[in-house]
């Protein structure tokens, strides 16, 4: 595997450079462009091509949700990991709900985000924020975790986690076209339309945590 290759989106030019600075000096890593523009940014980010994009979930003028969704449509291989000033773990669900392989605080160590950059770069979900009070899921959500079968968990656990189809068929031992008769099958018994619906269900319901998931809070 080559370097990770980075695109660092902020509004704030101090902050590109030092997180410039801190990625270019690592040995399989390096930043392939960077923007403070917010109606630039993805026609930027698509011709740059990176494998991972550092995301401002505050830049001016940006619609942060609508973004990573054009970029989950027009280049999926691009992961988005989100940096903010926010460490409200609602953020942090609100940012993968959308479809983020990641969310980090900016009051976390230089160290975090290399991290988190090399763990969203391989495939997983990394999240950096205070831990949130457990809110109880309300007796639909229950309902509609309590009809799901076994495998069907495991197999939304798997897609919450971002894990592609023939991941997740090496991973539980089934063929590709099993994985997308149950991804089909969730979506129809939960209603949801989208990855982002399955991994906020995931999370409200405690299929994926932080222990089981990779996930850190």
């Amino acid at each position: 595997m080559g370097k990770i290759t980075v695109f660092v989106a902020d509004d704030h030019a101090m902050l590109r450079a030092g997180f410039k600075l801190l990625i270019d000096n690592q040995p399989d890593m390096e930043v392939k462009g960077e923007s403070g523009d917010a109606a630039l940014l993805l026609r930027e980010v698509l011709s740059a091509n990176p494998m991972v994009l550092t995301l401002d979930w505050s830049m001016p003028g940006g619609n942060q949700v609508q973004l990573i969704g054009e970029l989950a449509k027009k280049s999926p291989n691009i992961r988005v990991l989100v940096v903010t000033m926010h460490d409200d773990p609602a953020f942090a669900r609100l940012a993968l709900a959308a479809g983020a392989a990641g969310f980090l605080s900016k009051g976390a160590a230089d160290s975090e985000l290399i991290k988190a950059i090399r763990m969203v770069a391989e495939g997983g979900m990394y999240a950096h924020a205070p831990r949130a009070r457990h809110v109880e899921p309300d007796s639909g959500t229950k309902r509609k975790l309590e009809n799901l079968s076994a495998r069907e968990r495991e197999v939304l656990a798997q897609v919450s986690k971002g894990h592609t189809n023939q991941a997740i068929a090496d991973q539980l031992f089934l063929s590709v076209k099993t994985v997308e008769s149950y991804r089909a099958r969730l979506m129809g018994k939960l209603g949801f339309k989208s990855r982002a619906e399955l991994t906020r269900f995931a999370l409200d319901t405690g299929v994926i945590s932080s222990e089981t998931s990779g996930i850190s809070e």
